[in-house]
């Protein structure tokens, strides 16, 4: 049964050919959003106010690196509880501003508004020379992730538990993969950021492209199942392979080659939904 999210989704997308992707593509414009709320993405007493707005940002930034693009502007909405001090307020602008810097990209606008708790939406509008989308899988194809996939959930887990985390976490800084998407992008057919579990982002690919897996390796469920991981999953040819796996060892890119693609075959996530059912 389709959950509610994809429900929405897919009577949204029957008006437009622009939905599908983790970005919206206009000729040479890629347009993005996500969305940061407290007690849904996180609980304020798990990170500074700092650490949100860091995190707030990455979270799309992985969203434009996966399309192969590069952030210009962004827009912010904020909206604030009434308790929450200048002091907070203060780390929050620290925070989006050292993404901006970091990312060269400027806030040109937004809103802000009262609300019972903390909620954070940004809008970034990027540019591409190539965009790279979820629906170019050929037949054949090598499928790849990067990174190490699984702590995020287990340090999820342990905040759940009142444990601290390590903090050098990936839940409380995603690894954006700029540099490896900026000399991998040429070899890369098709791509997409692994933002609610590797098995739902490997439904998702084997639905638009109409393809299954030839799995090389065998993963466990928490490996499977881990959201919020906001690394790179994506299918390469077998003769670019090479190149891709030099690129990644020049930028110090964990990559793990997962599977083969095959037509006729069809993959479904194993996993629980990360949204609502």
């Amino acid at each position: 049964m389709t959950n509610k999210e994809e429900f929405f989704i897919s009577l949204v997308s029957s008006s437009t050919p622009l939905i599908g992707d983790d970005g919206a593509v206009d000729g040479e414009y890629v347009y993005t959003q996500d969305a940061f709320c407290e007690n849904v993405h996180f609980k304020s007493s798990w990170l500074t106010y700092k650490q949100i707005a860091i995190k707030a940002s990455l979270i799309n930034i992985s969203d434009v690196i996966a399309m192969n693009a590069t952030p210009k502007y962004a827009l912010l909405t904020l909206a604030m509880p009434k308790t929450i001090t200048k002091s907070q307020i203060t780390q929050l602008y620290n925070g989006f501003m050292q993404c901006a810097k970091q990312y060269n990209y400027q806030i040109i606008g937004g809103d802000t508004i009262q609300n019972d708790k903390l909620d954070i939406t940004m809008t970034f509008i990027s540019t591409t020379k190539k965009p790279i989308f979820r629906n170019n899988v050929k037949n054949d194809d090598i499928i790849c992730f990067s990174g190490n996939l699984g702590n995020v959930s287990k340090d999820l887990h342990a905040l759940f538990r009142g444990k601290k985390i390590k903090s050098t976490s990936k839940f409380i800084t995603p690894h954006i993969r700029d540099k490896f998407m900026q000399k991998a992008s040429r070899y890369i057919n098709s791509a997409l950021d692994i933002s609610d579990g590797l098995s739902k982002e490997l439904e998702r690919l084997s639905k638009a492209n109409k393809i299954g897996f030839d799995f090389k390796v065998k993963l466990n469920k928490d490996i499977l199942c881990s959201g919020e991981e906001y690394e790179l999953l994506f299918s390469v040819s077998r003769r670019n392979l090479a190149y891709i796996l030099n690129i990644a060892k020049r930028t110090k890119t964990p990559i793990t080659v997962l599977a083969i693609a095959k037509k006729g075959y069809k993959y479904k996530s194993i996993c629980k939904e990360n949204h609502f059912d």
